[in-house]
């Protein structure tokens, strides 16, 4: 899931793929090879301060301008590339409203009390034995029932991360659990807007579509799940020794009691009723503000002369909220709105650099080369998760992964008497859940900013995430399940 606005999943269901004669395939890569490669260096080389802290995005905006005088070297117009820039921007306006939103989330939450009430009652449950594991199914039933990965970080991740951080979890393993939970649970859901746009554009209708999806997605929970219940049972924490001294600091802090509940259930309640994100988010921003002045007034008189200004600094700025336990002051600090504007700067360049991609034709050239080396059925399926992989890299948008092989290689599984759920399936097993693990995606950049926890920290612990592109893969190599066409 990208995000939950419809309009958003009806415009690029509708949007024209690119094409550009002009194009050969060696100008489509270059400016792919030298963004990698700026990237790699960044990364490798520079510990991601090659340009100081935008790094990242300047990178991205310097792979769209190679990209758009490539596009100029090859006949296309200046105001196509901007057009495609300012469609690429607009499709991803009401993600950043949900980042800004998310931001303002963390901040009320943690000065009402919500966030430590889940930390000191998560203590109490989870114990380190069995947290991994919990966790993935935690989330994978919250997104299931609000088909949105995104909204299951912003309430139960953002909890699970502060208790998993409280028991002394690695915070990459805690948002490994909870992204393999939310996209599994996000894949699976009739509600989410990725597992209706697959067979949208494969070809076969949603429920055709989910059930087939369980062939390959339930053995990779199985063996997510297996793997975080080792890890759970062999990672040394500081476990039960320290809690007594954080639940009594949590409890000398604020003001706890089950009552703060209330705020993620009403916000859980209003997803689950269809309202729009945005609109269930905010409620949460407000809601959370009354608690706090209704709980936490000696929180807020130790923040501020003014608890109103103590709020909206909770809202737009930097909250610290200090405790006798120094590890509790980590995790109770948010940055607010304004926590969240790398995360935003970085989604905006990258949708610069794949709108230009995108107008100059690059896309469809790179998806059409790969479309050739598919002679095979194992060939055809191994082109599509590449061409997925790559695009979520590229095109820097989980939706355009889906889009552009979607339409793409409908006709090559027809042609090789494939029923067209195999080709939404390998869409999502290498198109929606791959996107979290590209730090300029828009889902790569929204979890880690969300969460607080690097993608290259949780990448190798998002298991479900990159395991699930080889599942399909041997599936396909050992024709387990693979559905024909009904011949008439």
């Amino acid at each position: 899931m990208h995000n939950d606005d419809n309009l958003s999943e009806i415009n690029i269901q509708e949007q024209k793929i690119i094409e550009n004669k002009e194009l050969n395939i060696w100008e489509a890569l270059v400016p792919v090879v030298i963004l990698m490669s700026l990237l790699a260096y960044n990364i490798f080389f520079a510990d991601g301060e090659m340009f100081g802290e935008y790094s990242n995005q300047i990178i991205l905006l310097i792979g769209g301008f190679v990209a758009f005088i490539d596009g100029l070297l090859n006949k296309v117009s200046p105001l196509r590339m901007f057009q495609e820039i300012w469609e690429n921007l607009k499709s991803v306006f009401v993600p950043i409203m949900i980042l800004f939103l998310v931001g303002a989330l963390a901040g009320t939450w943690l000065v009402s009390g919500v966030i430590p009430a889940m930390v000191y009652y998560g203590l109490q449950v989870l114990s380190p034995a069995i947290f991994l594991p919990a966790s993935v199914i935690i989330c994978a039933i919250i997104s299931i029932a609000t088909g949105s990965s995104w909204t299951t970080s912003a309430t139960v991740g953002i909890a699970l991360v502060g208790i998993g951080s409280a028991l002394g979890i690695n915070p990459g393993m805690i948002a490994g659990a909870v992204i393999s939970g939310a996209y599994f649970g996000d894949k699976m859901s009739p509600l989410s807007d990725t597992t209706n746009l697959a067979p949208a554009m494969a070809g076969t209708d949603l429920f055709t579509h989910i059930k087939y999806m369980t062939i390959t997605t339930v053995p990779t929970l199985i063996i997510t799940l297996i793997a975080f219940s080792i890890m759970s049972a062999t990672i040394d924490t500081t476990g039960s020794a320290d809690i007594s001294g954080l639940l009594a600091s949590i409890k000398s802090t604020f003001h706890i009691t089950p009552l703060l509940f209330l705020v993620p259930l009403g916000v859980i309640a209003l997803i689950l009723l269809k309202t729009k994100p945005l609109i269930a988010l905010g409620a949460g921003v407000l809601l959370a503000a009354v608690f706090a002045f209704v709980f936490q007034m000696d929180v807020l008189n130790g923040l501020s002369d003014s608890n109103f200004s103590a709020i909206t600094n909770a809202i737009f700025t930097d909250t610290q909220i200090n405790t006798d336990n120094e590890k509790l002051n980590d995790l109770f600090s948010s940055g607010g709105m304004k926590g969240m504007l790398w995360t935003i700067f970085l989604i905006c360049c990258a949708m610069v650099f794949g709108g230009i991609m995108d107008a100059i034709g690059a896309l469809a050239r790179i998806t059409k080369e790969l479309l050739k080396l598919a002679t095979t059925v194992f060939g055809l399926f191994a082109s599509t998760v590449i061409s997925c992989l790559g695009l979520n890299a590229i095109a820097s948008d989980q939706y355009l992964a889906i889009v552009i092989p979607g339409k793409m290689f409908k006709k090559a599984y027809e042609d090789k008497g494939l029923a067209p759920e195999n080709l939404s399936r390998t869409l999502e097993d290498s198109g929606t859940v791959t996107s979290v693990l590209i730090p300029w995606n828009t889902c790569g950049a929204y979890q880690s900013g969300v969460l607080g926890v690097g993608v290259s920290e949780y990448f190798v612990y998002a298991i479900f995430n990159w395991l699930s592109p080889f599942t399909t893969l041997f599936f396909a190599a050992l024709n387990i399940k693979i559905r024909q066409l009904k011949s008439e």
